[in-house]
């Protein structure tokens, strides 16, 4: 008798390892994909941002052209150059190539790798962010209004957070653009209560038409767009809850989508 129950002690200490070994595969089979999915929201991310700066730079870069030709073509005809001229030519390059380089340093700074949480003016990165994608929205004719309570201090990864909200306004852009929607819009209201820092991203293309709602945070899942990744609302969803311990909703109103980020204060 006593033998029978020390065999099935064993047995069932057999079958426990198996199954903790079977676990931990499983564990780490998803952590590598957690890995390879968090890359390809890298790529993503990065083909999104060079296609913002060949816009940043298209309009600057034909500015310095209208700047060179006239000077180029007195040149060639032998026409004097008067100094004056030369010297407004020489400060209107000036400035183009100081927003140039400060564009350059938005870019640099927003695939900075970050260590460890800061504290960072709200404003600050906003409008580090916009300007990233301002030129995208002029070129479509999208109108932003960017309304802030108060210029509180965040604490968590900035970069992280300016991601989140260039993968949501993009991702409000192309619906609008698709959507051919007159007078298009995107709001970004800034709140704070006693706990939270609330930001929230609003647009008018008529609002998100699936059931649930929350399924535009599915990875893979590519509403509306014919050449998505599907994993931009996703990968923002995983910063703002697993990252910086805050809350990513989604809702319609009667205009459009309303994205809501919920930063706790601590």
């Amino acid at each position: 008798m006593r033998q029978t129950r020390l065999d099935e002690f064993l047995e069932l200490e057999e079958h426990n390892k198996e199954l903790e070994k079977k676990i931990q595969e499983e564990v780490a089979k998803n952590r590598a994909k957690d890995k390879l999915m968090f890359q390809q929201a890298k790529l993503a991310s990065m083909g999104e941002m060079l296609g913002n700066i060949s816009h940043q730079w298209r309009q600057p870069l034909m500015e310095m052209s209208s700047i060179f030709l006239p000077i180029e073509a007195k040149i060639n005809m032998d026409i004097p150059l008067d100094n004056k001229e030369i010297l407004d030519s020489i400060e209107k390059l000036n400035d183009i190539t100081k927003y140039m380089s400060n564009t350059i340093d938005d870019f640099k700074n927003f695939f900075a790798k970050e260590k460890e949480k800061i504290s960072f003016e709200i404003l600050e990165q906003i409008n580090s962010t916009v300007n990233i994608i301002s030129s995208s929205l002029k070129i479509n004719d999208i109108k932003l209004d960017i309304i802030i309570q108060k210029n509180t201090i965040m604490t968590g990864y900035k970069n992280e957070y300016s991601q989140v909200l260039i993968n949501i306004i993009n991702n409000a852009k192309d619906v609008l653009v698709d959507r051919k929607i007159s007078n298009p819009k995107i709001k970004i209201t800034i709140t704070e209560n006693r706990d939270d820092i609330i930001t929230k991203i609003e647009d008018n293309a008529g609002g998100i038409k699936i059931t649930p709602i929350e399924k535009v945070f599915d990875p893979f899942f590519t509403y509306e767009k014919v050449n998505g990744s599907g994993i931009g609302l996703f990968m923002s969803k995983l910063i703002i809850e697993n990252n910086m311990n805050g809350k990513l909703l989604v809702s319609n109103n009667k205009n459009g989508a309303i994205f809501t980020i919920i930063i706790p204060k601590a």
